[in-house]
């Protein structure tokens, strides 16, 4: 079966979510993928995707594709879907995945799910839905079919392989945008792909004491986030807030930190492994859907449980 993934990457490097999708397209296939990578990389790191699955890279590397809108990457995705006569194709459920794959899947006369969470049975695969309250099988009945995966959603470990890596050229056809400006929220774990992920509320009080949860997530080598008050409120950027109408994230582990719990927040963070609430009221909504709750006061649960984890990592 033949098997095309999209490797994404971001400044020269690659994203978790490509090592993910290559692995999972590899698991689809049975064996080696093909992967597409675009941008300016080095030949040797373009081949490491090897070490996940893939045995041959098809590298375009003008470096002008790191400015160049969402239609250009699908144009480039499909002519190589067809070029090597790809059954299925394989793109992460990232922000740039979420305006390609749609595009692919029009192009190439496709069947699309987006969203899925697990390796499909046959022709159906698995999202969820509902806000991550359901699950729904969807049946793909073309000869192509474009999907793509939720990131965390499978997991896989790096090998020891290595890919050939074939460079390409691309003119894109009527490319109607220009990318002028790019402003990337700055931050030591990017948010959607943090293990990691401490969040806080009002319970905070205010930004003066963000220090908290600054100074957990460092100790975690965490990402901060924050609810949608918080950012409505300027205590923290809205490229923090997350939930249903912010980022909707799946890490391994997320810890909530003063607050209450809404429907609306815990949209974006229910598909975490593993939540952990913190807040003063025994009746908040968040000690329901979370697996480990501290009836407590985040100014004294925080500072404790931050030197309890640095004690722990020291011995």
């Amino acid at each position: 079966m033949s098997v095309l993934v999209f490797a994404e990457n971001s400044e020269g490097r690659f994203k978790k979510a490509a090592f993910e999708g290559v692995a999972f397209a590899s698991a689809i296939a049975g064996g080696s993928v093909t992967a597409v990578v675009m941008g300016n990389m080095d030949a040797t790191q373009v081949a490491e995707l090897g070490k996940f699955g893939a045995s041959k890279v098809l590298h375009y590397s003008d470096a002008s594709f790191n400015a160049m809108d969402a239609g250009v990457f699908a144009q480039v995705i499909s002519d190589a879907a067809s070029k090597v006569g790809a059954q299925w194709v394989i793109v992460s459920n990232t922000y740039t995945g979420k305006a390609v794959a749609p595009r692919v899947a029009v192009r190439l006369n496709a069947a699309f799910a987006p969203g899925i969470i697990a390796l499909p049975e046959g022709n159906t695969v698995k999202r969820s839905v509902f806000s991550n309250k359901g699950f729904a099988d969807f049946s793909l009945n073309q000869s192509v079919k474009v999907v793509s995966l939720t990131p965390n959603s499978y997991s896989f470990a790096e090998g020891s392989g290595t890919a050939t890596v074939e460079s390409c050229s691309f003119s894109p056809a009527g490319n109607r945008v220009t990318v002028k400006e790019v402003k990337k929220a700055a931050g030591k774990v990017p948010l959607t792909e943090a293990e990691v992920v401490v969040s806080g509320g009002r319970g905070l009080k205010g930004p003066e004491n963000w220090h908290l949860i600054e100074n957990l997530a460092d100790t975690l080598n965490a990402a901060t986030a924050c609810s949608k008050p918080v950012s409505d409120v300027h205590w923290r950027p809205h490229s923090e807030h997350v939930g249903q109408t912010g980022i909707t994230i799946k890490p391994n582990l997320y810890i909530a930190c003063g607050i209450s719990g809404a429907i609306q927040h815990l949209a974006g963070v229910s598909s975490s492994k593993v939540i952990v609430a913190i807040n003063t009221d025994k009746e908040a909504p968040f000690f329901k859907a979370a697996d480990y709750g501290v009836v407590g006061d985040v100014f004294d649960v925080l500072p404790r449980l931050n030197e309890a984890i640095k004690a722990f990592k020291n011995s």
